[in-house]
């Protein structure tokens, strides 16, 4: 059994969201052959409930509180430094403290890194203790990408955070034993603007609970008897979340309403944001924090996944489709995931694309629209198994060798 460090951005439970499922699984993968030094921080109150459901998991546990608003202020430092906002946002010495005392203290065989800002942590043990990075996403990309879709002087503050991180990232990257993202496409994105990274970089993708994910006959409907409920589910104070309910209310409700005056369009997630507060009304409905979205999934007439910028795999549509719910997303998310039409993924690159294939599934006979989902969870039991998926990273941790080599080579 080895000691590991696991750094983790925000806390890895409850798995209520994309990063936190899969900072929550790797960890409890991690757990399964090794003693997990979990370092993290909690950002939103409503998490400290879990600490001790956490803490009984994983007993060697560090947590650190960031007030949002103030380390945003505190992330202007980064500003004068000449590095990306996002690093001076995670910065905290308790962490580092903490980080410096688990090195002392005990003999660690590698450190995990689960997103890239929490490398700062673990490059001053590096290289005596290897260091592994899920990287995720190329998260400086997605800055790149808000970057045109905000006025000045946003624009200007994120397009120099794409440019920030990007950096960060190939430092982080050629220093780290292994990098992992969560596609092929991801991949070889990073690998296009870091070539020095070639061989030294995998993917490593998302899975699904299909146990917890599963329709069940007895669960309650929160739906009207006489309406249709289109879902989309996520975290609703998350940029490409809430430009994506946007997109769709603005430029598809009003059209589908004229053909299916019973549509009824359910926002289903935490935290929204007074823009999608906003949005409610007679035919929008924004839930806020459920206590399980499985009801909301089981029982849509559609599920919706209108992400315009989005990266890698989303869970939200995993999680649809585990409870053989068909799908309707952009190109880029439903090339993440693999799935056909005819698999319970349909793709839609505009707002008459999502009109299309709403009416196909909107009009479908009942049969036909419950083996299209039967299909949808038949994709994801064969392709997304978390065990079989996060294995990925065992070859870089169970053989001291190639942990050691590393180690060699940086001497």
């Amino acid at each position: 059994m080895a000691n590991l460090l696991y750094l983790v951005h925000r806390l890895p439970y409850p798995p209520n969201k994309g990063d936190k499922v899969r900072s929550y699984h790797l960890l409890r993968h991690l757990l399964q052959k090794h003693r997990v030094f979990l370092g993290t921080f909690i950002d939103d109150p409503d998490d400290e409930q879990h600490l001790p459901t956490l803490k009984a998991l994983c007993p060697d546990l560090h947590v650190e509180r960031i007030a949002p608003r103030r380390a945003k202020l505190m992330s202007a430092t980064g500003l004068l430094r000449g590095e990306a906002l996002t690093l001076a946002y995670y910065r905290n010495a308790g962490m580092r403290r903490w980080v410096e005392q688990v090195a002392q203290a005990h003999e660690l065989q590698a450190s995990v890194v689960f997103s890239g800002a929490m490398a700062q942590y673990a490059q001053p043990l590096a290289p005596a203790v290897p260091m592994l990075v899920d990287f995720v996403d190329v998260d400086s990309a997605k800055w790149t990408q808000y970057a045109p879709a905000h006025r000045w002087p946003m624009s200007a503050v994120y397009r120099r955070e794409g440019e920030r991180l990007l950096a960060y990232e190939r430092e982080v990257a050629s220093q780290a034993r292994r990098s992992f993202f969560v596609t092929p496409n991801e991949t070889a994105l990073f690998l296009s603007h870091a070539p020095e990274a070639q061989g030294h970089v995998q993917s490593l993708s998302n899975g699904v609970d299909a146990d917890f994910f599963t329709p069940d006959p007895a669960r309650a409907n929160p739906f009207a008897a006489n309406e249709q409920a289109i879902v989309f589910t996520g975290a609703m104070d998350y940029w490409p979340n809430i430009d994506g309910v946007s997109w769709f209310v603005s430029d598809m409700l009003p059209r589908l309403r004229a053909h299916w005056p019973r549509a009824r369009f359910y926002i289903v997630g935490r935290s929204p944001s007074p823009q999608v507060q906003a949005l409610a009304g007679q035919h929008v409905v924004v839930t806020g924090t459920v206590p399980d979205v499985r009801p909301y999934l089981q029982h849509a007439a559609a599920v919706v996944a209108p992400l315009r910028v989005a990266r890698g795999i989303q869970n939200k549509i995993l999680e649809a489709m585990a409870m053989e719910q068909a799908v309707i997303t952009v190109p880029s998310c439903a090339e993440a995931i693999g799935a056909s039409s005819a698999q319970g993924l349909l793709r839609a690159e505009d707002a008459d694309g999502f009109l299309q294939a709403l009416q196909q599934l909107l009009d479908a006979p009942p049969a036909q629209a419950a083996a299209l989902g039967r299909e949808a969870r038949r994709f994801v039991l064969q392709g997304f198994s978390w065990q079989a998926h996060l294995s990925g990273i065992d070859a870089c941790l169970d053989d001291p060798h190639q942990l050691n080599a590393t180690v060699q080579e940086a001497h």
